[in-house]
C-alpha cells in the first residue's frame, strides 16, 4: 500500500546510529567548513572508473550566518579542499566503478563510514578507519538511484552526530542532471540537565540562510532529497502539489512506473531515506518547502544562535526551510475571480481548561444563524471551483496568521506572516483586533486542513486549526456518511487528542451501506496511526481514495487493512462498507501500545 513503505530500515540503520557520536579535534586550527550545494561532484571520473579521496578532520562549522555561531566537530572532505556540510556529493553514471579512500585526520577517535556499497543490497556495510589510518574499498554503482552515504566518529551518544552525512546519486544511462539535491543534517549536543542546542541544516545552512529558491511560473522543478539525520521529517510545500517519483533506504531506491506515481503536499522522510519529486509553480509569489514537524522550524528549538525573534518569517521560521521565490512570466495575470463567497473565521480567547491549558476558539460565520466558537475549530465546508474570500477576524491579545495547508492559491493568501506575498508585499500578521482577507481559489475537491503559521506551538496547542472540506459542486456534506477525525495536540506537551477529545460516544453505521472516512493529522510533532478494528488484531477492510486532497492512482486506491500511519500535516481519505457488527475507530501511537482516541462503531 501507499504508505506502507514507512516501514522501519532494518538493522542496518540501527547499526548506523550507534556510530552516531563526537570526536574530540585534532588541531585547534580547525579549518572553515564549506556548505555543499551538491551541484559539483567529487572526485575524478575518467575511463569508466570514479577515483574519489576523503579524509575526515575538524572544522569550524558556521550552520547559520558566517559571522555567527559556529560548532567545532568532525567533518568530511575532500583530499585538498574545504570540509563540507553535507558530505561531498558522490554522483556517477551506472556501472562506474568506485575507488574511494577514506583517511581518519582525528587524533583519538575512530570513524566508521557507512553507505558506499552497491545497491541493492540486503544488509550494509562498513569501513572502519582507526585514528591516523586511511582505508580503500572499490565497488560497482549498478543501480540508478538517490543513496545516503556518511561517517560517524567515536560513540558518544549524548547528542546527534549527523554532519557528516551526504548525497550518493548514481545516474540511468542518459539521464539528465540538471535538478537539485538536497541533504538534511543535524549536530546536537546536551548542555546541562535541561539545554540541548542543535544546529538543523539543508545542505549546510539553517534557515533563513538556507539557500533561496528562484524559479518561475511553468519551471520543470526536479528534487532529490536526503535523510541524513536520524529524525524523521515530513517535508510540505506550500501552494502546490509535488509528484513522488521514488522513495529510497539505504539499501535500495523505488522508482515508481508512472501510474504509480502519487501527488502530495506533504511526505515523511525516515531515516538514511530518499526521495524525488517533480513539481511545477503555478502562481507567482514567495512560499515555503519545510518539515513540518513544528520543533524543526520554529526559532525556539531548531536554532542554533537564539539571539533573534520577531514576527517576520525569518524570526518565526529556523531550521529545516528552504524560501521558494516564483518570479511571474511577461504578461502574466491573476485569474479572475468572479462572484467570491464571503466567509468569516473568528478566532477568539477561550476560558482556560480546568488544568490551567490555554484554548484558542474558532467559529466559521457564513449566512447561518451566529456559529459558537469551537476549539479544536470546525469544519470549513466550501465548493471546489467557487471562490471563497474568508475574513479572518483576530480576537486573541497576540498577532495569528492562518495557513491553508494543502489548497492552490494565491501567495499573499497563504499565511506565512512576513514572507507570503509577490515583492514587497507580504501578508502582515494578523494583529490583535485587526483582521485579514483570504482568497482561496479551490482548484479540487478533497481533505485539507487550516491552522495556525505563527506562534506556533502556543497557538496550535490551545486549537488553532480545523479541517477544510472541499466539495464537488452540487454536494453537500453529509454527517451520516462524511466522518471527520482531526488529530492534533491539547497542550504544548500533549496529551493527543482527535476532534478535541480522547473519546466519543458510540456511532451507529448502517450495514452495506459506503461511508468516506477523512483523517487529519495537524499537532506539532507525532506520527499517529489511525485504524478501523474489529479485535486487537484484526481490521475492517478500507480503499484509499485521496492522500492531501490528491486522489490515488488506480494501482493504490484498493481494499487492505483499515490501518494507516499518518505523518503531521497529512491528510488521508478511505472509504469502506462494513458488515454487522461491533468495530473500534482507533488513534494510537505508531506501534500501536499507546492509545490516544477510541470511539466504537456499531453497524446494524
Amino acid at each position: 500500500m501507499f504508505l506502507r513503505s514507512r516501514a522501519v530500515l532494518g538493522t542496518a540503520l540501527a547499526l548506523l546510529l550507534a556510530f552516531a557520536g563526537a570526536a574530540r579535534p585534532a588541531s585547534d586550527a580547525a579549518p572553515r567548513v564549506q556548505p555543499n550545494d551538491n551541484r559539483r561532484p567529487a572526485g575524478v571520473l575518467a575511463d569508466g572508473v570514479l577515483t574519489l579521496e576523503l579524509e575526515v578532520r575538524s572544522g569550524e562549522w558556521f550552520p547559520e550566518a558566517e559571522d555567527g555561531a559556529s560548532v567545532t566537530a568532525p567533518f568530511l572532505a575532500e583530499v585538498g579542499r574545504a570540509p563540507q556540510v553535507p558530505a561531498p556529493l558522490i554522483r556517477v553514471p551506472v556501472g562506474t566503478v568506485i575507488d574511494v579512500s577514506v583517511r581518519n585526520m582525528l587524533a583519538d577517535s575512530t570513524v566508521t563510514v557507512r553507505g558506499l556499497f552497491a545497491r541493492p543490497a540486503a544488509a550494509g556495510d562498513s569501513l572502519v578507519v582507526p585514528p591516523g589510518e586511511r582505508r580503500s574499498l572499490r565497488f560497482a554503482a549498478t543501480s540508478p538511484g538517490t543513496y545516503m552515504y556518511g561517517a560517524w566518529a567515536g560513540r558518544d551518544t549524548t547528542g546527534e552526530k549527523e554532519q557528516m552525512t551526504g548525497a550518493f546519486v548514481i545516474d540511468s544511462a542518459g539521464a539528465r542532471t540538471d535538478d537539485r539535491i538536497f541533504v538534511m543534517n543535524i549536530w546536537g549536543e546536551r548542555r546541562g540537565e535541561r539545554e540541548y542546542r542543535n544546529a538543523l541544516a539543508i545542505n549546510g545552512k539553517s534557515f533563513p540562510f538556507t539557500e533561496p529558491i528562484r524559479l518561475t511560473v511553468g519551471d520543470s522543478v526536479r528534487w532529490r532529497w536526503v535523510n541524513g539525520t536520524r529524525r524523521n521529517h515530513p517535508m510540505h510545500l506550500h501552494g502546490f502539489f509535488f509528484r513522488i517519483d521514488s522513495k529510497g533506504t539505504l539499501l535500495a531506491d523505488t522508482v515508481y512506473a508512472p501510474e504509480e506515481r502519487r501527488q502530495a503536499v506533504t511526505e515523511d522522510i525516515r531515516f538514511g531515506q530518499t526521495m524525488s519529486i517533480a513539481w511545477s509553480p503555478a502562481e507567482p509569489g514567495n512560499w515555503l518547502f519545510h518539515c513540518h514537524i513544528a520543533f524543526h522550524a520554529i526559532p525556539e528549538e531548531a536554532r542554533f544562535d537564539h539571539s533573534f525573534h520577531g514576527e517576520h518569517v525569518a524570526s518565526h521560521m529556523a531550521g529545516l526551510v528552504l524560501g521558494i521565490q516564483v518570479q511571474p512570466p511577461p504578461g502574466w495575470q491573476p485569474p479572475p475571480r468572479p462572484d467570491p463567497r464571503r466567509v468569516r473565521l473568528l478566532v477568539t480567547e477561550l476560558d482556560r481548561a480546568a488544568d490551567s491549558t490555554r484554548r484558542v476558539g474558532v467559529a466559521i460565520e457564513t449566512d447561518a444563524a451566529a456559529p459558537v466558537a469551537r476549539s479544536p475549530g470546525p469544519p470549513l465546508v466550501v465548493t471546489q471551483g467557487q471562490p471563497t474570500d474568508v475574513v479572518v477576524v483576530n480576537g486573541l491579545d497576540e498577532a495569528t496568521a492562518i495557513h491553508w495547508h494543502g489548497l492552490e492559491l494565491e501567495s499573499r493568501s497563504d499565511g506565512v506572516a512576513g514572507w507570503s506575498g509577490i515583492g514587497g508585499a507580504v501578508t502582515p500578521p494578523v494583529a490583535p483586533g485587526d483582521s485579514f482577507v483570504a482568497r482561496l481559489t479551490l482548484r479540487r475537491a478533497g481533505t485539507f486542513i487550516y491552522h495556525t503559521h505563527l506562534h506556533d506551538v502556543s497557538q496550535l496547542t490551545a486549537g488553532l486549526y480545523g479541517p477544510i472540506v472541499v466539495l464537488p459542486p452540487g454536494e453537500d456534506l453529509d454527517p451520516a456518511s462524511d466522518l471527520l477525525y482531526t488529530a492534533g495536540w491539547l497542550s504544548p506537551r500533549g496529551p493527543i487528542v482527535v476532534n478535541g477529545d480522547s473519546t466519543a460516544p458510540a456511532l451507529r453505521l448502517a450495514a452495506g451501506r459506503r461511508y468516506r472516512l477523512r483523517m487529519v493529522n495537524i499537532g506539532p510533532a507525532a506520527r499517529l496511526r489511525f485504524s478501523v478494528e474489529r479485535d486487537s488484531a484484526d481490521y475492517l477492510p478500507w480503499r484509499p481514495i485521496a492522500k492531501d486532497g490528491a486522489n490515488l492512482p488506480a494501482a493504490q486506491a484498493i481494499d487492505g487493512p483499515g490501518t494507516e500511519i499518518l505523518e503531521v500535516g497529512e491528510t488521508l481519505d478511505v472509504g469502506f462498507t462494513a458488515a454487522p457488527g461491533d468495530y473500534r475507530l482507533t488513534v494510537r501511537a505508531p506501534n500501536g501500545r499507546r492509545l490516544w482516541f477510541h470511539q466504537a462503531l456499531v453497524v446494524r
